[in-house]
């Protein structure tokens, strides 16, 4: 055989093999990291919480190199539809509105909301014992929406994130705030939240708070990517895993039912 054509064996070879080679793009997460327990940062400046884990482990299921973009929440339908992320896990409720611009995974967790006021307020959150009381929500939630549609008589003030909001609850600027029972609960346990308490009854009205939680994903990928988590999520609920990494953040099952 001619020397040149052993010389082009090892280019052929690699060719062959090149496509093999070629890696999935890095799968770009976007989580809010202002919502504790699902999404902080930790005093080492880095992302934690029960989202936090739980997108890193569908991700290792998945087999893909996940890469979790810090946005503000209300930044991040935008960001998705700007192809700057590629998929939400950011406790992001599947509403009618939402499915109007975006897809959803299906349901992998779902909790009620409740109003928090300080100690000594009244148990009564009627829309009638709330006027011209301040509530604060953040911006772009499900909680917005309730507090619009129903408490107009009230003065609705709107944050970047909730932190904020449970700031301003504790120093007395605003008068409520309604949020995730489990977020509220976070709260009240931490320091800061000394002095604050639920109000009222556990709300889960789907007109406005929706089917419980998933995986934001553009429309386009809904049969392709949407299918892939749906699978992850599946398998999670089926083997017990979503349970058991829960339970580290949770004294209940926040599973869909």
């Amino acid at each position: 055989m001619d020397r040149r054509c052993f010389a082009l064996l090892p280019m052929l070879a690699a060719l062959l093999v090149a496509p093999a080679l070629v890696a999935e793009p890095k799968l770009r997460i976007g989580v809010e990291g202002a919502y504790p327990p699902f999404s902080e940062i930790g005093a080492d400046g880095q992302l934690k919480g029960f989202e936090i884990d739980l997108a890193r482990e569908w991700c290792a299921r998945l087999k893909r190199e996940c890469e979790l973009v810090k946005t503000d929440f209300d930044g991040l339908i935008p960001a998705l539809q700007a192809r700057k992320i590629d998929a939400i896990i950011a406790s992001l409720s599947i509403t009618e509105t939402r499915r109007k611009a975006i897809a959803f995974s299906k349901t992998y967790y779902s909790t009620p909301q409740t109003f928090i006021a300080r100690q000594g307020s009244p148990d009564d959150i009627s829309p009638a014992t709330l006027r011209g009381k301040k509530i604060g929500v953040q911006s772009a939630t499900i909680n917005e929406a309730y507090v619009n549609a129903l408490y107009g008589q009230s003065q609705i003030v709107r944050y970047a994130s909730q932190d904020q909001v449970y700031l301003d609850l504790k120093s007395g600027r605003i008068d409520y705030s309604l949020v995730d029972k489990v977020a509220a609960e976070t709260f009240m346990k931490s320091a800061t939240g000394q002095g604050i308490q639920s109000v009222g009854p556990a709300l889960r009205d789907s007109k406005y708070f929706g089917e419980g939680v998933g995986v934001g994903l553009r429309k386009a990928d809904a049969k392709t990517l949407g299918a892939q988590f749906n699978g992850v999520i599946e398998a999670g609920q089926a083997d017990g895993s979503f349970k058991r990494l829960a339970a580290k953040y949770f004294p209940y099952d926040i599973s869909p039912p």
